[in-house]
């Protein structure tokens, strides 16, 4: 039997058969092609082990897809979901029609009277939670007076979806509209202006697009009056849905096309655009002497040869979309290639440069320079676009090249293991707090992380000119890989690197501007030690548009201070913090702290930071998040000294009738002593002694880790707001669901241990633990519980199912890989060839 569409299979007659039917929903995320039960979205229960996957196709029943005969642009991905046809159970009548009432969450759904009518529509409960519509995305102009409030919708339309998508080199290409596929939009813009109060007035919306405009991009120039962003629209409605570059006044709202020719198309498959200065933006565009695609030929162009004879011996990764044949490369080729344009505000167009694949450009801060990233032929048939040639030069601003600082060759030999890196100059940048001094890295290891070196990493600089014979200068030199840096002055910048195997995380302090000091650690711990994590730097945003580390001093005291804002985690949770952090002598002090009880709020920003020169204590103002367990997030204007806080949005609750829902951060141990957590969510209204325990859909992706004790460790904050998305597990609170969201399945692999040598023990235990803990409170009905993940979740979803069938009666196993002999070269963290690696390993694997 080959069907083509949505399908779903469960055992007959099994006693979950009725909670699959109302998971039906959930389940049927991907459209595929299958013959007989190829792919496994549901891994149901059996009473004896399937000695084969054909065992459970002859027992299986399945689901008919029908054809809707809506406009393709009226429907929603919500409204994807199958029409069910009888089974052998009801002696192969339909199921009932009517809805299902809310004290028989596993009862067979079918809001029609007829089938094979349409899509099928997901019970009202849950279609007003995934139709809710988004609150929108905040953006704050470069001197902190404006607030961008960009819009959204909840779902994209299946027309969306439905494009045609060109699979290249490692991305998915929208041909028509020459963009990444299946691109997020905003459909409005409005601005409010932010007073000195703190309050916010009222809004402005950008007015002037066309009817259904897709917005993309939106960027702020850098004096904040003007907005540059794409458009695109419906295809019904215009006859192209490339992206137009359109800018907006600020002051008046008003936004218009920024060129009057209707030929110049963004081209997004990389970078789109940038500006350069205050009236002028690059941007990447369709060639205009560019034809139509490539045709591919019907016949190959020659045999596909893959050679075994190079000197060294190549082990990549399992990646999906590669290209193919010559004809594949072609198409990459005609899809990526820009041509690099100047626009000024009154639509004056320079081109600079040839045409090419550019895949970024960056402006230094002095406005002078510009970055430009490309990538060149030879291609590659085993890695995506990443590793392809890469050419990275300077250019004056207005298109001038300056000098080349690398031409990086095709990297198909980086190393499988954790750590390494391609050979050669990367991570090239600007110097924030330069006008226009670049800077980089280079691996000393060969880019190895096998091999013992030291130093493993180099930083580099060097000015965008450099004089006659200049030779770069050497900023840092590191033990371990190199993993940022956070700039300041010459006096002060912070240096990151970092090493997999065993977890360590250090920081540095350099000054790069003296040879006479030397750098040293700041923060040396473990990545696992959330309880030590003594937060990140705040930045402040410059006039030229970088960000630096936020300089604060205090009154009568000449030492440096910078802001230290962390998660501050705890036994307890996460409660989060601002540190006042003294450079020098590492004292600190906390001058702001979350509400530890009834909420969980964050430091999102700083506000304080459009003015030159250090900043003052008593002049700080902070950007805060507030929410609570039933309160959504909303944002708020914090003020020192005297610490006032301004709300500055009210955001109605996206889901009422889920406003009083159980949410409640459990613990538990599992049998070899690790303590474990999960978030436990039980629906508005539950009482266990009154209503009994329920079906209940255990939720989870599993961790590797070193030890136990930092396994144990909590994360995460009971006082969050329950964020429930079109595809959360938290849906199911509507159907009465119990909901173990995040369960922790620690995988442990101590001293030289790997963590997956005992992967399958350890994820059992863990499970046990978890589905032990929700029956003993009486929430959890034994026989009704469902496991799933996305990916790895997926993944650990099919080995619970396989060997521990006695916990679960079925489970989600969503966008999941389960054969590792179709990734021999390694998985999430395992990077041994699946030839060497253990019995352990190969237990946790389906091979067929």
């Amino acid at each position: 039997m080959t069907m083509r569409g949505y399908i779903y299979k469960a055992v007959s007659g099994h006693p979950c058969h009725s909670l699959l039917s109302s998971l039906c929903p959930l389940l049927l995320t991907r459209s595929f092609k299958t013959s007989g039960f190829h792919s496994l979205p549901v891994l149901p229960l059996c009473s004896k082990p399937l000695r084969s996957i054909r065992a459970l196709s002859a027992k299986s029943r399945s689901f008919k897809f029908a054809t809707s005969t809506m406009p393709a642009h009226s429907r929603s991905l919500h409204q994807a979901t199958p029409t069910s046809v009888g089974s052998e159970d009801h002696g192969g009548a339909a199921a009932s029609s009517g809805a299902v009432a809310l004290d028989d969450p596993c009862a067979p759904y079918d809001d029609h009277e007829g089938l094979g009518t349409g899509y099928r529509l997901p019970p009202s409960e849950i279609r007003d939670i995934v139709d809710a519509p988004p609150v929108p995305v905040l953006s704050f102009s470069p001197k902190r007076d404006k607030i961008l409030f960009l819009k959204r919708r909840s779902l994209p339309p299946l027309s969306d979806l439905a494009r045609p998508e060109q699979k290249l080199a490692g991305i998915r290409i929208d041909g028509k509209s020459n963009s990444r596929s299946r691109m997020s939009f905003y459909t409005g813009i409005g601005i409010h202006r932010l007073m000195e109060d703190g309050t916010i007035g009222p809004e402005k919306e950008i007015h002037g697009l066309p009817e259904g405009a897709k917005i993309n991009f939106v960027t702020w120039s850098n004096n904040g009056h003007y907005l540059a962003f794409s458009v695109r629209v419906e295809e019904e409605a215009i006859t192209s849905s490339k992206l137009n570059v359109w800018i907006a006044d600020v002051e008046t709202g008003t936004a218009r096309p920024l060129f009057q020719s209707p030929n110049v198309y963004l081209n997004t498959i990389f970078d789109n655009l940038v500006w350069v200065n205050d009236s002028t933006l690059l941007l990447c565009t369709i060639p205009l002497c560019r034809g139509d695609p490539p045709v591919k030929p019907l016949v190959p162009f020659g045999p596909k040869i893959q050679s075994n004879e190079e000197k060294n011996i190549i082990q990549a990764r399992t990646y999906q979309d590669l290209l193919k044949d010559e004809y594949d490369e072609d198409l990459f080729e005609y899809y990526a290639t820009s041509q690099l344009v100047l626009a000024s505000l009154d639509g004056t167009v320079k081109p600079v440069g040839p045409p090419a694949i550019y895949t970024s450009m960056d402006p230094s801060p002095d406005q002078r320079f510009i970055l430009i990233t490309s990538i060149h032929r030879p291609f590659s048939f085993i890695v995506p676009c990443g590793r392809f040639p890469k050419k990275v030069d300077v250019w004056t601003a207005d298109g001038t090249f300056v000098r080349g600082l690398c031409d990086l060759p095709l990297a198909e030999d980086i190393p499988i293991a954790i750590n390494s890196v391609r050979k050669g100059m990367r991570s090239i940048n600007w110097r924030a707090d330069k006008p226009s001094t670049v800077y980089w890295v280079e691996a000393q290891d060969g880019g190895d992380a096998k091999v013992e070196a030291s130093p493993r990493d180099i930083i580099y600089s060097q000015p965008a000119e450099p004089r006659e014979n200049e030779q770069p200068t050497v900023l840092h030199k590191l033990d371990l890989r190199y993993g940022g840096i956070s700039w300041c002055d010459d006096s002060l910048a912070l240096v990151y690197e970092s090493w997999y195997k065993t977890r360590i995380v250090r920081t540095w302090v350099i000054s790069p501007g003296s040879n006479d000091v030397n750098p040293r650690i700041l923060f040396d711990r473990s990545s696992e030690d959330v309880y030590s994590d003594p937060g990140s730097p705040m930045l402040r945003r410059t006039p030229a548009g970088t960000y630096l580390i936020a300089k604060m001093k205090k009154e009568d005291n000449e030492s440096t201070y910078i802001l230290l804002n962390g998660n501050g985690a705890t036994p307890e949770g996460n409660i989060p913090f601002l540190d006042l952090f003294d450079i020098n002598t590492g004292n600190k002090e906390r001058i702001w702290e979350s509400d530890k009880e009834q909420y969980y709020e964050t430091v999102v920003a700083l506000m304080s930071d459009h003015s030159e020169g250090e900043l003052s204590v008593n002049q700080l103002r902070i950007l805060t998040s507030k929410e609570s367990k039933t309160e959504n997030t909303q944002y708020y204007i914090l003020n020192w000294p005297e610490k006032q806080a301004h709300e500055i949005t009210n955001f109605p609750h996206p889901y009422p009738q889920l406003a009083s829902l159980h949410k409640e951060m459990i613990r538990y141990q599992r049998k070899d002593g690790v303590q474990l957590t999960a978030t436990l969510y039980l629906p508005p209204g539950y009482d266990p002694s009154r209503d009994g325990p329920l079906p209940c859909l255990f939720w989870s992706y599993p961790g590797e880790f070193k030890s136990k004790d930092a396994a144990s460790q909590v994360r995460g904050s009971p006082n969050e707001f329950a964020g429930i998305g079109p595809t959360s597990a938290l849906l199911w609170l509507a159907r009465r669901f119990a909901i173990l969201s995040g369960p922790t399945i620690p995988i442990i692999g101590e001293g030289d241990e790997e963590a997956n040598d005992r992967y399958v023990e350890q994820l059992v235990a863990s499970a046990e633990a978890a589905v032990e803990e929700v029956i003993c409170r009486g929430v959890a009905n034994p026989n009704k519980i469902a496991v799933g993940g996305h990916s790895y979740g997926a993944f650990m979803t099919a080995n619970l199912l396989a060997h521990a069938p006695h916990l679960f009666c079925c489970g989600i196993a969503r966008s999941g890989a389960y054969n590792r002999t179709l990734t021999p070269f390694g998985f999430q963290v395992v990077t041994m060839h699946y030839i060497t690696i253990s019995k352990g390993l190969r237990n946790l694997s389906y091979s067929f």
